[in-house]
């Protein structure tokens, strides 16, 4: 067995120190996207002094059908402990990715001594991979965007999970106890799944290391034949649940609402985004690395876009290359194999967000192994001397680590990342409304300031340059609030909410629109009816968000009899006895609306 020795874990604290360094300039920068509805406005993560119930209710404060209650125990702490300041969050972050680093590395080691690397090589190579992945520039996402914690937490116990799984393979291919590494196997990886559900992959990720470099081998032929049909079993119980469960599940358009693309362009698609991240995790220049993807081409055919068909090949060559390779080379197979399992959730027919770029967290470490090998291969047969390969390598990790403070120095502050992401993504509608809110957050809450006219401006130049119903949608709200509105605007705004009606991103204008109603801010009456027609034709909302519509137009717009049509859809879709239903009933019987109270009676008694 490879013990792990004191100076080992001290030697692992180098590039764990190295990659804080070189990401410490992005603590300055602010929450962003997924924080403020998981962090910022989540009321639920606050401790108000409850006891054991404000736990529960941060630990399963994420969204429905989800299980991510360690992660989100952990920030509510960061937000108990520091208050709202997003320093404090980014800073546990990094400390994350600190621990993560020096538990790759002890994996590393591991798997490459199992990969018969001599005990120099398997140490130094170890050392160089986990840096090499611990500085990456796409880490800078990773890390300092908050919300992500739930990706960097899993990454932790995944690795220590598979390190334990390592040890107890390699105390079963010596002959020695292996059960307690087994137990440990399995509590990091319920800690991995209780920090995000992509660790339902670590048993593909064991399959592939015994694809590789395990090779199914123990010392007891029971133990070896347990593995080969266990696995076989595994692999067969899966391929049959992904073809008869999830693909049946996902394979039509009602399982992609506000989507515009079908579950096959989706697949489509994914050729492409993964050699996209191939080619960022190769060539990681900091203009190369958009934070925002939704100016993401679909793919509507094989040739459309023309890139889409040698994508796919690409991949289907690297495929088979790892397959051909993987008793030749199992470090490099092992990589390959490692990268596409991690992707496997976020890259097929499941209804998530086309690209993001800490879903290579973890694929990253394959294609680092996978270089890796290939690399040391390289050097063998060309018969590189050691000088050499210490100045690529040192010259690798001087321009890695300085593309990664660059980046890191654009997320450092709030304006300064808007500006940068505008000019990376120009036809990104995300990265106009980020720059649009840092204006915005400028005027400090003055309707007259002077971010005000900016956050406008910029608002109506990325409305023009993306389409987008949500920036034209904050012009009407900024120039109602200047005073400056014209019918122009409206009708700009609306003809760009037709064409992109059933997006799911429009769904929340008719909510931003309801809470500034609420807020007193005089909207068009006319416009905001044709704002929430337009919306609900395509999206579903709760039952208090029609209720809502329906009071707005019934109270305060000249069109009152176009309010049932509201107060009929909160009534199917409310919940059988809700109050709020039975409220809306007797005050329309006071306001003398009988026949209106007999049809909605009627529609909730079919419903029950």
């Amino acid at each position: 067995m490879l013990p792990i020795t004191r100076r080992f874990v001290v030697l692992s604290l180098l590039p764990a120190i190295l990659a804080c360094g070189v990401l410490l300039p992005g603590l300055g920068g602010g929450f962003i996207f997924d924080d403020l509805p998981n962090i910022v406005r989540n009321a639920n993560l606050r401790f108000t002094g409850g006891g054991g119930e404000d736990v529960l209710y941060a630990a399963y404060s994420y969204n429905a059908g989800h299980s991510r209650a360690l992660s989100m125990l952990s920030l509510a702490l960061d937000l108990w402990r520091g208050g709202p300041d997003p320093q404090v969050f980014k800073s546990t972050n990094l400390f994350i990715h600190a621990l993560t680093t020096v538990v790759l590395a002890v994996f590393l080691r591991r798997l490459l001594t199992l990969a018969q690397w001599p005990a120099r090589r398997a140490l130094a190579g170890a050392l160089i991979m986990a840096t090499v992945w611990a500085i990456h520039p796409l880490q800078v996402s990773s890390v300092l965007y908050v919300v992500q914690r739930m990706q960097t937490l899993c990454t932790l116990f995944v690795l220590a999970a598979l390190w334990a799984y390592l040890a107890m393979r390699q105390a079963q291919i010596q002959g020695e106890r292996s059960r307690h590494f087994g137990l440990m196997a399995l509590f990091f990886g319920v800690l991995a799944f209780a920090s995000k559900e992509d660790a339902v992959l670590l048993p593909v990720y064991t399959l592939a290391l015994e694809l590789t470099v395990l090779r199914m081998r123990a010392a007891s032929p029971v133990t070896a034949k347990v593995l080969r049909v266990g696995y076989a079993g595994f692999a067969l119980v899966g391929l049959v649940a992904y073809l008869l469960v999830i693909v049946p599940h996902y394979w039509h358009w009602d399982a992609y609402p506000g989507r515009d693309f079908s579950s096959s362009e989706r697949l489509l698609t994914q050729g492409r985004v993964l050699v996209m991240y191939l080619c960022q995790i190769v060539l990681p220049l900091p203009q190369l690395l958009p934070f925002y993807y939704d100016d993401l081409v679909v793919s509507r055919g094989w040739l459309q876009p023309a890139t889409t068909l040698p994508a796919w090949l690409l991949l289907l060559v690297l495929l088979a290359w790892a397959w051909r390779w993987r008793t030749r080379a199992p470090v490099f197979s092992l990589g390959v194999l490692l990268f596409f399992a991690g992707h496997f959730l976020t890259s097929n027919v499941i209804n998530v967000e086309l690209a993001f770029e800490h879903r290579n967290h973890f694929p990253l470490i394959g294609v680092v192994l996978a270089v890796g090998g290939l690399f040391v291969i390289a050097c063998q047969r060309w018969a590189v001397r050691p000088m050499i390969i210490a100045f690529m390598l040192g010259l690798l990790l001087t321009l890695e680590a300085a593309a990664t403070l660059t980046r890191a120095h654009s997320w450092g502050e709030p304006m300064r990342f808007a500006r940068t992401s505008v000019a990376i993504s120009p036809d990104s509608a995300r990265a106009w409304l980020a720059l649009c809110g840092a204006y915005l957050e400028r005027t400090g809450g003055k309707q007259h300031a002077a971010g005000m006219r900016e956050a406008i401006q910029v608002c109506e130049r990325g409305g023009d340059r993306t389409g987008s119903a949500q920036l034209l949608s904050n012009v009407v709200i900024f120039k109602t609030l200047e005073g400056t509105v014209v019918p122009a605007d409206w009708a700009r705004f609306l003809e760009a909410l037709r064409k992109g009606a059933a997006y799911s991103s429009n769904q929340g204008i008719a909510l931003i629109t309801l809470d500034n109603l609420d807020r007193g801010i005089p909207l068009d009456e006319d416009g905001v009816i044709q704002t929430f027609d337009l919306i609900t034709e395509h999206a579903i909302f709760p039952s208090e968000a029609y209720l809502r519509m329906g009071g707005y137009i019934y109270s305060k717009s000249a069109r009152p009899e176009h309010a049932l049509h509201y107060l009929r859809l909160a009534v199917e879709e409310s919940e059988p006895d809700d109050p709020r239903i039975d409220l809306m009933l007797a005050q329309l019987e006071q306001a003398g609306r009988k026949e209106w109270v007999e049809q909605l009676v009627r529609v909730r008694g079919q419903k029950e």
